[in-house]
């Protein structure tokens, strides 16, 4: 074996993301020094290093809120215990609403929150505008504003995680894949690479859209998928002033970040694009896929409508990158069911920055207690049913999941038929036939 590779460990954590980092920091938070982080490539060379990087705090849940909260509160004095910068910017944010239903929402969030002890304020149209100069509200009923709300540089916030776990004795190292998770049939026993095996009593998998392949040949199920997900970063914008606050477009599908004077537009488009379906080539690191207009258009010339200054603007940057997505637009968390010891913490939905935080600190704790540190069952991995692993359903699936962040979350609402996008209860062979198709 590498001499710079361990023979063992207590810990062994698969994925050099803005997750596994985490998962690291607070393991050794907790007193375990005898954590080793393996990532394939180079540190962030999958997801992580094309976030947009916002730190949201208000999910539609006590505990996922929580989890968000404490990432946003983790972020803040990052920079301060390590010495490395994070980028972390407490600039707010505004969602709008431009129909009533969007609105009834957005304000059922907002008392909603007063239990999490969140400030977030219900803000008429004259606010808005005063808060976000740039918007054309000509169409909004209202919104809310959350103050406390951020945005940070993805790479600085890993790099800072990284520096925190290795001042308290973590161990990392890149280019180095793994290449099978080794049990016994009951319980994981350690991981193979590419200069031998690594034994340890704990693998944690944080992977990304590579952890369905590696979990699945150890007979553990963990259904995700990568999408193709778009944002554009126009020229610089004049006079941009760098306090803006994160906007969001609900109903257009888009959010609005400064991002260093100029504007980030991001997309959650209703029906997306999964790529991978053969597997992601080994060579893939800091990849981009190939652009796609025609695809993205009808985001981008409501974005101009939202944000005038945009059909004035040129774009710089025309950015499509990979991203895993789940079939129910929740992320994976918790311990495998089919091996003991064995954790996991993947499949983000595209926000893993702002929860990489509360995600990491729980699993931590989860792994050396032995139970979960509070309710977690929105995002227990155990939640899955074996079929969702299929490749075929995950591809389907998964074209609507990327949406649905943004989309209305209607009580009780069914997945769409990925072909015709209406609701679809038929088995899958009578889908095919799909007369809409």
């Amino acid at each position: 074996m590498n001499d710079s590779l361990p023979r063992e460990a207590r810990v062994v954590i698969v994925g050099g993301g803005i997750v596994g980092a985490s998962v690291a920091y607070h393991l050794t938070e907790l007193g375990w020094d005898d954590v080793v982080l393996l990532e394939r490539k180079k540190l962030t060379s999958g997801t992580t290093w094309h976030a947009a990087g916002l730190v949201g705090q208000l999910r539609n849940s006590l505990n996922m809120t929580k989890l968000a909260r404490y990432t946003a509160d983790l972020y803040r004095n990052l920079e301060q215990e390590t010495g490395q910068a994070t980028g972390f910017r407490q600039n707010g944010s505004i969602s709008i609403a431009t129909n009533i239903e969007r609105f009834e929402e957005l304000k059922r969030n907002a008392s909603m929150a007063k239990v999490f002890n969140l400030a977030v304020d219900v803000i008429d149209v004259a606010e808005i505008q005063s808060r976000y100069p740039l918007i054309n509200a000509e169409d909004v009923l209202g919104g809310i504003w959350i103050p406390s709300d951020g945005q940070v540089n993805p790479i600085d916030v890993t790099q800072s995680l990284i520096k925190g776990a290795r001042m308290r004795g973590a161990r990392v190292f890149e280019d180095s894949p793994v290449t099978r998770i080794c049990h016994d049939g009951n319980q994981v026993t350690g991981v193979e690479t590419e200069q031998g095996v690594i034994d340890a009593q704990q693998v944690v998998i944080c992977a990304g859209m590579w952890s369905r392949q590696l979990a699945v040949e150890a007979g553990v199920n963990i259904p995700l998928h990568a999408c193709e997900h778009f944002y554009i970063v126009t020229e610089a914008i004049p006079d941009l002033p760098n306090t803006l606050p994160v906007l969001r477009d609900y109903d257009a599908c888009s959010y609005f970040k400064e991002d260093a004077g100029k504007i980030l537009l991001g997309a959650f488009e209703p029906v997306a694009k999964p790529w991978g379906m053969d597997g992601v080539k080994e060579d893939f690191c800091f990849d981009q896929l190939p652009e796609d207009m025609d695809h993205i258009q009808p985001i981008l010339e409501q974005a101009m409508n939202r944000l005038p200054v945009l059909a004035e603007t040129g774009i710089q940057t025309f950015f499509n990158g990979p991203e895993s997505f789940t079939p129910d637009d929740r992320y994976h968390l918790g311990e495998s069911p089919e091996l003991k010891n064995l954790f996991v913490a993947t499949g983000f939905n595209s926000i893993g920055i702002q929860s990489a935080g509360g995600a990491g600190k729980v699993l931590a704790q989860w792994m050396k207690e032995g139970i979960p540190p509070q309710d977690l069952w929105d995002v227990d991995i155990r939640r899955n049913l074996k079929f969702q692993g299929n490749r075929q359903y995950l591809h389907d699936r998964v074209t609507e999941s990327l949406g649905l962040l943004y989309a209305m979350h209607w009580p009780f609402r069914q997945f769409q038929c990925p072909w015709c996008q209406k609701i679809c209860f038929a088995r899958s062979s009578v889908r095919k036939k799909c007369l809409l198709r």
